[in-house]
């Protein structure tokens, strides 16, 4: 995983980098169903081509490379990869 969105991100949701992403793996987006009712915003680890881009244009500084990502936040990695997990399962 090349990018992981952490608990800043929790209550924002602020969808600068969802417009940055310039292979849509950033979820879910605000025209999509479960937008309300999740607490964050999550990048996918399939998708996601370590570009950065979603970076700079966080207004709350949640994104971090894996290899960045504060000790305090290490679970983020694991709840982006369950979101897309979960979603991969609810699509079937």
């Amino acid at each position: 995983m090349a990018y992981i969105i952490a608990e800043p991100c929790i209550g924002t949701k602020d969808t600068a980098c969802v417009d940055a992403c310039p292979v849509d793996c950033i979820h879910p987006r605000r025209d999509e169903q479960n937008f309300a009712s999740e607490e964050m915003l999550y990048i996918d680890p399939e998708q996601c081509i370590d570009c950065g881009a979603c970076v700079p244009v966080c207004p709350v500084s949640a994104i971090f490379a894996e290899s960045d990502l504060p000790a305090q936040w290490q679970e983020y990695a694991e709840r982006n990869r369950a979101y897309y997990v979960k979603e991969q399962t609810n699509a079937k």
